[in-house]
């Protein structure tokens, strides 16, 4: 354990930041949370959270908040673009033993992480302008003309991270897929996670309420109008319904942050702004909670911050390159010929799917 009060500034206010701050209230650490957007809003749709999520959350103390305003899923079906099964895997039983596969409307998961960082003071509309190293403490600018210095700075700012980008530079890089997402009117007869894979397309469905269902979708194109035009046309009229029934449409290109090192100096970076990934293994919020706990924890066991930032990366670097090297590979298999993949995930489809989730069943 370092001596004194460690002096730690958030910059982020989503989940890995939230996720951090809530972590080191059981150290000898004084935080400060600051926010580049100037107010809260219920932003978002729908999030999936499979089990290694809900084991971190545990860790925090908040998996029962979180449950309480989720749907539980318990099988994940893979189906052809006329939504005939290809295969489906009991994900309750994949996950027993760690935790729950959670859904539902992603400002919920953010206020319950709110909620359970309340007496951690939060300042909005303020943003890093300029960091420097000196005499062993991190030197800071913020937008509102405040500064201080503090022990070690986080960049927690997802992934378009100005920290990120004082520190390397560095700006996410595409993947050549147009992504888009909404909430619908869930039909009656609609349970449970299910997508249908079409040529170069996916489209997802997931009930986050009894009355509400997320959708996403994602097409190999670059173009957003071109990505919804296809990719409905592409699929049986289950998503033609939905999309009829949304208020808003969410529409981006799917980036991914792939970086050398995630430190310099006393500076580091977490969740999205190190390591942004394809959402199709659904392991962002994932590995946002887990980076929180992992470097509190080595807050709390190293004697230095540089000792710190050399525990943490060892211990997060494989796991979260592991996750990218994952979603490559899913997309790798579904972009193959539609014949082709649809015979491989019939045979080995399970299979497949349990080898990209086996790392993540331990302990992070």
């Amino acid at each position: 354990m370092m001596p004194g009060e460690v002096r730690v500034l958030i910059a982020g206010v989503g989940i890995a930041g939230l996720a951090l701050a809530r972590a080191l209230a059981r150290s000898r650490v004084s935080v400060e949370l600051i926010e580049r957007e100037p107010a809260w809003r219920r932003a978002g749709t729908g999030v999936y959270l499979p089990g290694n999520t809900a084991r971190a959350l545990r860790t925090l103390g908040l998996e029962r908040q979180v449950a309480a305003r989720a749907v539980e899923i318990e099988r994940q079906r893979f189906c052809d673009h006329r939504g005939r099964l290809l295969f489906d895997v009991d994900v309750r039983e994949l996950w027993a033993g760690v935790g729950p596969c959670l859904a539902l409307h992603r400002a919920d998961l953010h206020q319950a992480l709110l909620d359970g960082t309340a007496d951690v003071p939060i300042r909005l509309g303020c943003g890093i302008d300029s960091l420097a190293e000196r005499n062993g403490a991190v030197a800071v600018e913020l937008s509102d003309g405040s500064g201080g210095e503090y022990d070690l700075v986080v960049g927690a700012d997802g992934i378009r991270s100005a920290v990120r980008r004082l520190m390397f530079g560095t700006a996410p890089r595409t993947l050549g897929q147009t992504g888009w997402r909404f909430l619908a009117p869930r039909p009656p007869e609609l349970e449970g996670w299910s997508v249908m894979l079409g040529r170069r397309a996916a489209f997802l469905t997931l009930p986050i309420a009894d009355d509400w269902v997320y959708c996403y979708g994602d097409v190999l194109a670059r173009e957003p109008a071109e990505s919804l035009v296809l990719s409905l046309s592409r699929f049986d009229g289950l998503a033609q319904q939905l999309v009829a029934g949304a208020a808003d449409v969410h529409v981006s290109t799917i980036e991914e942050v792939a970086l050398d090192r995630w430190v310099r100096g006393r500076v580091v970076l977490i969740g999205d702004a190190a390591h942004a990934t394809s959402p199709n293994m659904a392991q962002g919020v994932a590995m946002a909670l887990e980076d929180a706990l992992v470097l509190a924890d080595c807050v709390r066991s190293q004697r230095s911050i540089p000792d710190v930032l050399a525990a943490f990366v060892a211990r997060r670097r494989p796991r979260t390159d592991w996750v990218r090297a994952q979603t490559h590979r899913r997309d790798r298999t579904r972009y193959l010929a539609a014949p082709l993949r649809d015979s491989v995930l019939r045979l080995a489809g399970q299979r497949i799917f349990r080898a990209n989730y086996r790392l993540l069943l331990a302990d992070p």
